[in-house]
């Protein structure tokens, strides 16, 4: 470990720069100049994605929720996940550093490289399924303006248009991703207001509001399957708030992110239920987002189609730019432009595997979010806890990755960390049903059919955490000031 002014050797620092050059580690508190308020067009932007409305079709047709039932599901969702979401955060602010980088303090240096090397992968298997669906927006386009049909090379073609688009955004890094967000939102958030008044015009709202009520345990299980996308942005919550000052209000930060989610999550999941009406295969289809194209008209379907895939560019360009710091944290020796370049190509190999071998994309991406969320929470569960005994975080034990780390703990592992977040995430697991994976606890008990096994996992982990044996947290010793970053 040397000293230096930047790990990746570039002296530009501010995430004000058009280009952010910063990699994992702490930002100083003279560059910490965001505003909460700018966690809200942050968040509304992780969630602009035509999935919501292929998910709240599929709580109607596959789950058989009425309106009513899919309304409760898309409050309680958003202030589930994305509540968890925004208290993981707050620990952004407290050390001014990655999410998975602040893990090192509560798994210790090598502990650290297991859940997040889980959550490094599970990241692929997100960033693949945006791009397929911004590859499907695509695709659709062209078909419903020129009449162009689905081939192998349009599949192959779109999707490396698709990652290519999220690699520029991702790699400009969080100014970018800033800017493109709040631009994103307005036009979202102008054209969803289109959907909805033709919606109102359109639909028979004789039949929406006479449907049945479906089972209260698919109701639940609902809420688990909104939530899991919010849960999987927890690790990667103190991304997005390092640049705040220690100031910063922590209830204003768990605010805007829960409103954020909210006013996108809540009416694209109504949306979706009431188009469901004409989309009764969407269980077994191929291809989740041509429903948009024959429900809609012309001139409303191909606008909010481009502008959902500008969304679905920035959900993934900022799924890719946590990825990037994810790597570093692993140790890939690799600058974060470099480590975000690695996660764009696994999404564009295993996204191509998705399009063109799967018969049922819904299938795959329920089965996906069951397992996401139970991988993502038992980190959750563990840090949470972690997060109620530490206020801060000593800035050079986080990047000193040798022996002499206060953070190196017992052969650079946290045995409390480690083994919580073990038996948390192996117990969730025990409880889950997708079609690729099926505990032997998924049924017969309430955890199982209810599908909360990733509550189960939450709970767990940090009840083991908080009971087991820990070393106390040390004081952090104050650099001195004009003191260099020591930095890998």
């Amino acid at each position: 470990m040397r000293p230096t002014d930047r790990s990746d050797g570039a002296l530009d620092t501010s995430a004000h720069h058009v280009l952010e050059t910063r990699g994992i580690e702490p930002v100083p508190d003279s560059e910490r100049h965001a505003k909460t308020r700018e966690l809200l067009p942050t968040w509304i932007a992780a969630n602009i994605t035509v999935l919501l409305l292929t998910m709240g079709a599929a709580l109607a047709v596959s789950y058989g929720l009425n309106f009513w039932q899919a309304l409760a599901v898309g409050l309680a969702a958003p202030v589930v996940s994305y509540g968890l979401v925004g208290l993981v955060g707050i620990a952004g602010k407290r050390g001014g550093a990655p999410g998975l980088t602040l893990s090192r303090a509560v798994f210790g240096q090598r502990g650290n490289l297991l859940p997040g090397s889980l959550i490094w992968i599970a990241r692929w298997g997100w960033e693949t399924i945006n791009a397929v669906t911004g590859s499907y927006a695509l695709l659709t386009i062209l078909n419903v303006l020129f009449g162009i049909r689905s081939s192998t090379f349009l599949i192959v073609a779109t999707l490396l248009a698709f990652v290519v688009a999220t690699f520029a955004i991702s790699g400009l890094g969080i100014g970018a991703v800033r800017t493109c967000s709040t631009w994103a939102t307005w036009l979202f958030g102008g054209f969803s207001l289109l959907v909805l008044g033709h919606l109102v015009a359109d639909a028979d709202w004789g039949r929406v509001f006479g449907q049945p009520a479906g089972p209260t345990p698919l109701m639940i299980t609902g809420v688990g399957l909104i939530a899991a996308g919010g849960i999987s942005w927890a690790p990667s919550a103190p991304d997005f708030t390092r640049y705040l000052p220690r100031t910063a209000s922590p209830a204003a930060m768990v605010r805007n992110t829960m409103v954020g989610a909210g006013i996108v999550v809540l009416p694209l999941i109504l949306m979706g239920a009431v188009m469901a009406d004409s989309t009764p295969d969407l269980a077994s289809a191929a291809d989740p987002v041509s429903f948009v194209g024959t429900t809609l008209p012309l001139w409303i379907a191909v606008p909010y189609l481009l502008i959902a895939l500008v969304g679905m560019l920035l959900i993934n360009a900022m799924s890719m730019y946590s990825a990037g710091f994810s790597a570093q944290t692993l140790g890939i020796k690799a600058s974060r432009h470099r480590a975000v370049a690695v996660n764009a190509v696994i999404s564009l190999v295993l996204g191509g595997v998705l399009m063109l071998v799967a018969t049922s994309f819904m299938g795959s991406f329920i089965a996906f979010l069951s397992l996401l969320a139970v991988a993502f929470s038992a980190w959750v569960g563990v840090f949470g806890a972690d997060m109620v005994r530490r206020v801060e975080y000593d800035a050079k034990a986080l990047l000193d990755t040798t022996r002499t780390s206060a953070y190196w703990y017992r052969g650079g592992f946290s045995p409390a960390a480690v083994a919580a977040w073990a038996l948390g995430l192996g117990s969730g697991l025990l409880f889950t049903t997708s079609d690729w994976f099926t505990g032997p606890l998924a049924s017969n008990n309430p955890v199982g059919e209810y599908g909360l096994g990733w509550v189960a996992t939450v709970a767990l982990s940090f009840l083991l955490y908080a009971v087991l044996p820990k070393p106390a947290v040390a004081p952090v010793a104050q650099p001195a000031k004009g003191a260099a970053t020591m930095a890998v």
